[in-house]
């Protein structure tokens, strides 16, 4: 038994805004600030993604 070592539920991941380890409470953010980071770029739409414009739309 003693050769069983317990391994973490998930591995360590960072914040994907500053980098830090994530904490328990805001992940998948290190902090509340982080969070409100991202939520603002979302809001602004930073997180765009770009289309074209002579895409046609098919509605019937």
């Amino acid at each position: 038994m003693d050769d069983q070592i317990k391994k973490p539920a998930s591995p360590l991941r960072t914040c994907p805004i500053c980098g830090k380890p994530q904490a328990q409470a805001t992940r998948p953010f290190c902090s509340s600030r982080c969070r409100d980071v991202d939520l603002n770029r979302w809001l602004k739409g930073s997180y765009v993604i770009p289309g074209r414009d002579d895409e046609v739309d098919d509605v019937e």
